[in-house]
């Protein structure tokens, strides 16, 4: 394993990982560091964090053919969930999730993944990659219901206050979002609200529903939650605090309803069955383990984020993701799509 600041072979893509954050720190993010690069020859990583934790995680798998492909690069702590994410990083600039998006910057990177602080991966990604012009604050968003896998939820906790005119500008990411990755021409656009009918919702939505009127974009009107599994919209609109709590409402029924059925099916159905009920019930309800994480969107950079609960199967998924992303020059592209609309 490689201990320098050297950049990694230009002929593979390379992901910084952030590899203090998480609730379990380096245990799991190193071992997702190695499932991913056991399952991608062409992929390096970069391990950012404290160089002997590190290094004593990487002594396990000292045998794996693979272990070239990884790279530490030291850093100092990383940033609390529990802190002020502007704060913390002020006091502390060479934090894990500063020096893995400063190796984005100075293209060492392709991209980055952290299952940290949301809060700063936005602050980073915001002051060190820099924004989209036009845009104030990065946004969240993906698929959240597997029923509707083509609908995009975009706030998912990046931005938990918004005015009418950021949760504008949401409208404009997921029509570039749909229109780049879906290859939709014309995304319908919804606003999530507690009726269809425009007189419903609190001042903030009513507000946003006029901006979208007014607008180009293909808006359809408010949405209700009931709608949602219809894929009656490619791009729904609402903010973070909302998004954060749907999205992990979601994910908990995932959870929680297959162990729920277990005892009702037990006596009618093979165990083969009941687990293939259990898991289609359960992807149904947790698209986004899929990816791992989501990428941070109008930043000008690949900043992916994850579930803090995340273990290394779900590390892998995300960088996986992030290699994908690299290789279709997805922030690149969705970013001339967003300075072209906006």
């Amino acid at each position: 394993m490689n201990t320098s600041n050297e950049t990694l072979s230009k002929n593979q893509i390379t992901i910084a990982l952030d590899a203090m954050g998480g609730d379990h720190g380096t245990l799991e993010n190193v071992k997702g560091a190695i499932e991913a690069v056991e399952k991608n020859a062409d992929l390096n990583i970069a391990l950012v964090g404290n160089s002997d934790e590190l290094s004593k995680e990487l002594k396990k798998y000292s045998k794996s053919n693979h272990i070239k492909q990884i790279q530490i690069i030291p850093s100092k702590g990383f940033i609390k969930e529990s802190e002020s994410p502007i704060l913390a990083l002020k006091k502390n600039p060479e934090a894990s999730i500063a020096i893995a998006t400063m190796l984005v910057k100075s293209q060492k990177a392709d991209a980055l993944v952290s299952m940290g602080s949301t809060g700063a991966s936005m602050a980073t990604a915001s002051h060190i990659l820099g924004l989209v012009d036009g845009f104030e604050r990065p946004a969240l968003g993906g698929p959240i219901l597997g029923i509707a896998p083509q609908t995009m939820f975009i706030d998912l906790g990046a931005n938990v206050d918004c005015r009418p005119a950021q949760l504008f500008t949401f409208g404009i990411i997921g029509n570039a979002f749909a229109q780049h990755f879906w290859k939709i021409k014309t995304p319908r656009i919804g606003l999530l609200s507690v009726g269809t009918e425009s007189s419903k919702g609190n001042r903030q939505v009513k507000e946003t529903a006029t901006l979208f009127k007014n607008s180009k974009l293909n808006f359809i009107g408010n949405i209700e939650p009931t709608d949602l599994p219809k894929n009656i919209a490619e791009v729904v609109i609402c903010d973070g605090f909302v998004g954060n709590i749907l999205m992990k409402l979601v994910e908990s029924l995932g959870h929680s309803i297959p162990s729920h059925l277990e005892p009702l099916l037990k006596s009618k159905l093979p165990d083969d069955d009941i687990i293939e009920i259990q898991n289609k019930i359960y992807s149904l309800n947790t698209p986004a383990e899929t990816f791992g994480g989501g990428p941070l969107f109008g930043v000008k950079g690949l900043s992916i984020v994850g579930h803090g609960r995340a273990h290394s199967s779900a590390i892998s998924r995300a960088i996986i993701t992030a290699k994908m992303l690299v290789k279709e020059k997805f922030i690149t592209n969705l970013n001339i799509t967003l300075q072209e609309i906006n």
